[in-house]
């Protein structure tokens, strides 16, 4: 019998999977690097770990790490060991490489609404490599898989949701500038997830 030398086209390989968590986390690290420019946030918990990280002066990977232990309880339990492992390796390298950037890359100025905007593109991109092989970087994304793949509901729509609460709530600790050209970044990253990622249109597995 002749064994397939290559996976067939539905399903990712294993190399595949690597090359998607790599390019995704370092598409959102440089995100969190244009908002950190423009003193912008985000939502869920990479936007809560950012906001944590300005007035205690610890390292935003760290925080983010810590944040989405948690989370992983409901992985493991709803969406298997397989997707589980994926997000941890995923939530430790976006960790690191966000931690590192600011060594390697300094940008001087940026215009709050080119900050939002870029990092809104970045990281929608970054999670929708992340999401179609299989792993998040954790948090919200996780709760937002599960429900898209059980009930129906689009991942976009909860992440988008939970954003709101959050910037509604940051509109009593920040200036409300600040928090509408956050708010903006949130929704162009989240209407990239609604538009994108659909598992009428995308079947791919890992």
């Amino acid at each position: 019998m002749q064994l397939l030398q290559t996976p067939p086209p539905d399903r990712h390989s294993l190399w595949e999977d690597l090359a998607a968590i790599v390019i995704g986390t370092t598409l959102v690290a440089l995100a969190i690097q244009f908002l950190r420019a423009s003193e912008l946030f985000t939502g869920q918990i990479a936007g809560l770990a950012l906001v944590l990280s300005y007035p205690t002066g610890l390292p935003f990977g760290a925080i983010f790490f810590a944040l989405n232990l948690p989370f992983y309880v409901l992985a493991v339990r709803q969406l298997g060991w397989r997707f589980t492992i994926k997000s941890f390796f995923a939530v430790a390298l976006m960790s690191t490489m966000a931690d590192a950037l600011p060594h390697l890359l300094t940008i001087n100025h940026l215009h709050p609404a080119l900050g939002a905007s870029l990092s809104g593109i970045l990281a929608g991109i970054g999670l929708l490599s992340l999401f179609r092989h299989g792993a998040t970087l954790g948090g919200i994304g996780v709760v937002a898989l599960w429900l898209q793949d059980t009930r129906g509901i689009k991942a976009g729509h909860i992440q988008l949701g939970f954003d709101l609460s959050v910037f509604t709530v940051a509109l009593f600790l920040f200036d409300w500038q600040q928090v509408l050209w956050s708010l903006l970044g949130a929704v162009i990253l989240n209407l990239l997830i609604i538009m994108n990622h659909r598992r009428d249109r995308y079947v791919a597995r890992s």
